[in-house]
């Protein structure tokens, strides 16, 4: 047997369930037994005292049991009345935190952003986003998730993201919505060795033998890869699979295989980039949201910031 608090469960609902029959009249006992005056505690509701009372009395009856003893105007609790008004007010209590944290999700200035992002957007891009948008929203926070675009979009659709910055864009989901911002080259990264190296441009079909390393499926720098591949008339041979784009670099450098990969932010020794001239391997960035659902003002103000910077969100090459 284990020590520490135990776990609070849910309550189960249904319209004959006590939490549900009782839960509109408990802020008002809460009210009567605090004031001990239903008068009283009528006015501070802002609400008929004959209503009050019936209100009381309705919970009275459907819990069987007597909570207030009445003298006049005035109220008492009963021992019932008091068992339960503890509970109701840790209840109450429970509900403002909750209320106040929702309160502070929205709030323009403060607020919270719930902001997914590609791995091979979180060393650049995204800082720099982050940074320029808090210069005037400098208390907004941010929670922060680097997926694949599947488990991002799955997410999103969830309610879990707010935003997301994905690539490739989402296509034909009408529970998504998405605009493009920029387009990012890619290049074929070949080890320093390989024998295309001393080369500055290539067509991707020289490498149809070649072995390549890329990311798992589901990833979308694996879809991309797979579709210029097959713009080019073949099925790339995948030696190894991995999830980082820094690793198969790696990779490459050890003479593992070949990449579609964006450019590296600093040059990575053992590997040379190689343009591609044909198929024009650039792959489209976006923001996605989800389409038709509300979004609070801090995310709307973010929103509409990573909007405005169209056609200037990345570095071009």
């Amino acid at each position: 047997m284990t020590g520490g608090t135990e776990p609070t469960l849910p309550a189960e609902l249904g319209p004959e369930l006590p939490a549900v029959q009782l839960a509109p009249r408990l802020a008002q006992f809460a009210a009567v037994a605090r004031l001990e005056h239903v008068t009283q505690a009528a006015e501070l509701l802002g609400m008929p005292q004959p209503t009050l009372s019936r209100a009381v009395a309705r919970l009275e009856a459907e819990l069987g049991v007597d909570l207030l003893a009445r003298q006049g105007r005035t109220v008492r609790l009963t021992r019932a009345g008091r068992l339960l008004l503890a509970s109701v007010e840790r209840a109450l209590a429970e509900v403002e935190r909750g209320a106040e944290a929702a309160r502070a999700e929205a709030d323009p200035q403060t607020g919270r952003v719930a902001f997914g992002f590609l791995h091979t957007m979180g060393t650049d891009t995204v800082p720099a986003l982050l940074r320029d948008f808090r210069r005037a929203y400098p208390q907004v926070r941010f929670q922060l998730v680097q997926d694949y675009v599947g488990a991002m979009l799955d997410r999103l659709r969830a309610g879990e993201l707010d935003l997301c910055l994905v690539s490739p864009l989402p296509d034909g989901d009408p529970a998504l919505a998405a605009r493009r911002l920029d387009e990012q080259r890619l290049y074929l990264a070949v080890p320093a060795d390989h024998r295309l190296a001393g080369r500055r441009r290539i067509r991707l079909a020289e490498v149809a033998e070649e072995p390549f390393v890329g990311l798992e499926r589901g990833y979308g720098m694996r879809a991309i890869t797979d579709g210029f591949c097959a713009e080019a008339g073949f099925v790339p041979r995948l030696a190894f699979e991995g999830e980082e784009t820094e690793t198969l670099r790696g990779l490459v450098a050890a003479g593992l295989g070949v990449a579609l990969l964006p450019p590296a932010l600093v040059p990575r020794p053992g590997v040379v980039e190689l343009e591609v001239t044909a198929p024009r391997t650039r792959r489209a960035i976006g923001l996605a949201w989800a389409a038709g659902r509300p979004v609070t003002p801090p995310v709307a103000a973010f929103r509409d910031f990573v909007l405005s910077r169209r056609g200037r969100l990345l570095a071009h090459d």
